[in-house]
């Protein structure tokens, strides 16, 4: 089956009871059962609802993984994959990552005894040197969020494989539909499911994907016992939303590219990151292991000058001054305050998150009227 077949498909049943076309929202907590332990597959809908079930099997199929788990957030998935370690384990994680990743880490399961190590992890000679008899995983986003670099997902397996480490990817910036973790190596592909693959900005989500049945296992008894699971209003819109993925992407895409170009050409912007550009350190891994550059866009301002940045997303229309990413509407946001200010000042310009550093996700509107709602804004520096 081909990626714009499953995104309809895949895990999709009609409701055996009406003939419904379109998976139920099963609105319960329980399930009827005619003895105890006799019932039809679900008891308990923290356990499992068949709405959910259908989105998490939609879910591995496109990642072309075995199991998909669901939970109320990112966060909350990265919570479930963080409490298979123990204290005095060690993970590997990229430098230049989510705010929200970071201050997991480092705020709340730094306290339960897990040593985070932050490095750029296109540099492999960093990463073997990090690893010690303590060490267990590694964590990547690819592309990161926000200066958009990538790292070889293929090599990191490899170095993963060979010191026995789960290989984790946030594979939220790209979705299934541009790269796909799971085929290069990776164990486990985290999703904030909030942003392009629900794509509309009305749900809050988060996903596992994997291929062992161990490690599956050992995330649902997580998934059970802890708690943070979706509803299925919530499981029912992203699967709404995954039937135009594949569509959505191409338009994201597209757009990406031509607001990279304008941003590379305007005289008050300074560097611009896509890493569709020749000139971007990682374009050969993009072009290796991604189909096409995506949507997100991050750029600097000439002059480094924090009242600019505000000046810019206070005057955008289309680009809409928000939290979070990947809906068809356009967004902007400034890193520094919003979703990296859990991130000290000394360790985000480390990685390139400077005062002036604007990011952009570009949206699925008309591409004209996104350039001149930019221009406007920047005129107004």
């Amino acid at each position: 089956m081909k990626f714009a077949t499953k995104v309809i498909h895949a895990g999709q049943k009609a409701d055996p009871t009406t003939g419904a076309v379109m998976t139920p929202i099963y609105q319960t907590s329980t399930y009827i059962q005619s003895k105890p332990g006799d019932h039809k597959g679900y008891e308990y809908s923290r356990t499992g609802n068949p709405t959910r079930a259908a989105l998490e099997a939609n879910l591995a199929s496109l990642e072309n993984g075995k199991h998909g788990l669901c939970f109320g957030s990112g966060l909350a998935a990265i919570d479930a994959i963080l409490k298979l370690l123990s204290p005095g384990d060690e993970v590997i994680s990229t430098n230049d990552l989510y705010g929200g990743t970071y201050r997991i880490f480092t705020k709340i399961f730094h306290n339960f005894g897990i040593k985070f190590h932050f490095i750029g992890l296109d540099d492999l000679s960093k990463i073997k040197s990090c690893i010690n008899n303590k060490t267990k995983m590694i964590w990547s986003e690819t592309p990161t969020n926000p200066m958009l670099n990538l790292c070889d997902i293929e090599r990191l397996s490899l170095i993963a494989q060979e010191n026995n480490l789960l290989l984790v990817v946030d594979n939220t910036f790209a979705t299934p539909y541009l790269q796909k973790p799971l085929d290069l190596g990776a164990d486990i592909v985290m999703h904030s499911l909030t942003k392009y693959i629900a794509g509309h900005s009305d749900v809050v989500m988060g996903a596992l994907v994997c291929k062992d049945d161990v490690l599956a296992d050992k995330l649902a008894f997580i998934q059970n016992s802890c708690g943070a699971v979706p509803g299925p209003m919530d499981s029912f819109l992203v699967l709404r939303g995954i039937k135009t993925l594949h569509l959505r992407m191409e338009r994201h895409c597209k757009n990406g590219k031509a607001i990279a170009h304008f941003l590379k050409n305007h005289p008050k912007v300074g560097d611009v990151y896509w890493p569709g550009f020749k000139q971007h350190k990682n374009h050969g891994v993009a072009k290796k292991q991604m189909r096409d550059f995506g949507g997100m866009v991050s750029f600097n301002l000439v002059g480094n000058k924090l009242e600019d940045a505000v000046t810019l997303v206070s005057n955008t229309k289309y680009f809409t001054l928000a939290e979070s990413l990947g809906g068809v509407e356009s967004l902007c946001g400034h890193p520094a305050s919003m979703t990296h200010a859990a991130i000290p000042k000394e360790e985000r310009e480390k990685t390139g998150v400077l005062d002036s550093l604007i990011r952009l996700s570009v949206g699925v509107e008309d591409i004209d009227d996104l350039i001149s709602d930019l221009e406007y804004a920047l005129d107004k520096i």
